[in-house]
Formats: C-alpha cells, structure tokens, sequence
C-alpha cells in the first residue's frame, strides 16, 4: 500500500506518522538486513520522500544505522522487544523449566504466544537445527500449522477460532500438512480435550513437536510450550513417551509459579 493509501485512518486517535515509523522498522528482516532509501519505501509502502523523512529520523535516534546508500538496524532495536519481555512474567519465570525440559531431552524447546493468526516465540533453548528456516525469539509462525498454535488456537473460544482460521493462508507445506478446515477444527477439539498436541512433518519435512498449554490463574491458555526434533531420531509414539510427561511437568510447575506472583 503506497504513502497515500493511508489517508483514511481508523479514528482520529490513529498516529499516521508512528504506524510509518513501525512500517519501516518492519521493513528489515533476515532477507534484508541492508537496504537502500528506495527498497525501504517500496517494502515499507511509502513513498521515498516519507521513507527518508522517518529513517533520518531513526538514525538520529540511534535505532538505525547508515552507511554510504544503504540503511540497517542497529542493536537499539532491541529494546524494543526487550521492553515487552522484560515485562512478561513468563519470560522469567519459564526458562528454568525450559532448560530442565531441554537438558532432559536433548531437544530444543521453546515458548510462544498468540499474536493474531500467528504464533510468536518469546524463549527458546535451540539444542539442534531441525528447520531450514533459523528460529529466535520474535520469530512468527502460522498458528494452525504449528504444534504451539494449535494449543493456543484450542484454548480459544469456537468463534475466535473459527475468524483465525479464516485469516490464516491454510497451505500445503508438505504431503503431510492438514489443509480441511473440518480435520482442522477437529483436530483443536482433540488437542483441547487430550490437553496436548502433536505435529509431525506438517510444516517442514522432518520436523516433528508436541505442544502444552501454560494456563493463569483463570485457566485460560496463555503460552504453549513445546519440544521439537527431527523423525530420525524419534517416531510419534517415542518422541510422546519420551518428552510429554516432562513438558506436561514443567508446564504444571510454571502454572504455579504464575499463581504465586
């Protein structure tokens, strides 16, 4: 969407020049860590006038870094994010059950959350490289097609499932992958009732987890955390047997730490 397409805003409290700034900072990613002014306006969607009005702005900031034509993030940005975990008590509060859970398995473990119909990892404990894609905190998945989102899409209520499925791109990503949105609300069903899921080379080939729900004090599912690992090494039944009473452990254990706080 051009510069121009924004000019009908939701309300008069929507900040047009913040939503820009945001914009361009979303810009950057893996594939491109350094861009020029024109590649920055044309991801960002503004006009290169806009884009270089904000990223001089960052610069002076100390958010963004420039050299000759081309611009990149600097590690100010990461008090950005650091902002939002430091103030979530799962970021402290997880993380020696995580590594409990990692040591005991030799596996990798991670913790996500819901953000729209995605999931967003907020810790993680890599032990092996099982994707071809490099996870971290802040990394997105779809929900629907991962074993943390399926917990957390089981946690909702039918009617919010039902609009995040219908806002996820559902897509083979390999033979395996669950596309019917039938199996799919069938497959919650199951996952709300077992109190766990499973998913096996559905996303990647070779890549299988199994998920659990982190609950407050209300019982609604806030996080999931799950163990993840490559088939050759486990089957389903043996990567079940070996890493669901743990995680079901550690996940208890955090429960309670939330209750205390």
């Amino acid at each position: 969407m051009s510069e121009e397409g924004h000019s009908q805003v939701p309300s008069d409290s929507y900040v047009q020049s913040f939503a820009r700034g945001l914009a361009v900072i979303r810009a950057f990613g893996p594939e491109r860590a350094q861009m020029t002014l024109s590649e920055v306006a044309a991801v960002a969607g503004l006009t290169r006038a806009g884009a270089r009005r904000i990223l001089l702005t960052l610069v002076q900031l100390g958010y963004v870094a420039q050299e000759e034509r081309r611009f990149s993030l600097t590690p100010r940005i990461l008090e950005l994010g650091y902002a939002y975990l430091s103030g979530t008590p799962l970021w402290s509060l997880a993380l020696p059950y995580m590594e409990e859970v990692a040591e005991n398995t030799r596996e990798s473990c991670s913790v996500s959350v819901l953000d729209g119909a995605d999931i967003v990892y907020i810790l993680r404990l890599s032990t092996h490289k099982v994707m071809s894609i490099n996870l971290a905190v802040g990394s997105r998945l779809p929900a629907w097609v991962t074993s943390m989102g399926r917990v957390l899409l089981a946690g909702l209520p039918e009617a919010e499932q039902d609009r995040l499925l219908a806002d996820s791109r559902i897509q083979a990503y390999t033979p395996a992958t669950l596309t019917d949105v039938a199996r799919l609300k069938q497959e919650l069903a199951r996952v709300r009732a077992d109190g766990y899921a499973c998913v096996v080379q559905e996303l990647e080939p070779g890549l299988q987890s199994v998920a659990v729900p982190i609950m407050d004090r209300s019982g609604r599912v806030i996080a999931a955390m799950n163990v993840s690992g490559h088939v050759s090494r486990f089957s389903r039944e043996e990567m079940l047997q070996a890493f669901l009473p743990g995680l079901r452990h550690a996940a208890g254990q955090i429960n309670q730490a939330l209750l205390r706080r």
